[in-house]
């Protein structure tokens, strides 16, 4: 029988304006986390303090990371698209990066 899982694929703003984005199994927990330091490494470490944008639950943590790999890749506009779930602007800034390349190939 398997159990099932929360994992969250979340996106915080940083004090400087950048987004961070990572995977947990608690949201709430990460983001006391991140304001509080824990880790002097950490890329928010010196943008605290960050408050939470947006995350989004998966049952497995393979569609998490998947997700989260994805999301890593996307610019300031999609990612904010996403804050709003406008999949339609999503989908325009997908084909408009997807023409952008195939000009570049020629």
């Amino acid at each position: 029988m398997k159990l099932n899982h929360n994992y969250y694929v979340y996106i915080v703003e940083c004090v400087d304006g950048f987004y961070y984005t990572g995977v947990t199994n608690d949201v709430e927990r990460r983001l006391i986390e991140h304001n509080n330091g824990i880790d002097t490494s950490c890329f928010t470490y010196s943008r605290r303090p960050v408050i939470l944008k947006y995350y989004l639950r998966f049952q497995f943590i393979e569609q998490a990371i998947a997700f989260e790999k994805q999301v890593k890749g996307w610019n300031r506009k999609k990612k904010e698209a996403l804050f709003k779930e406008d999949w339609d602007e999503i989908k325009k800034l997908a084909a408009l990066r997807t023409n952008k390349n195939e000009s570049n190939e020629i």
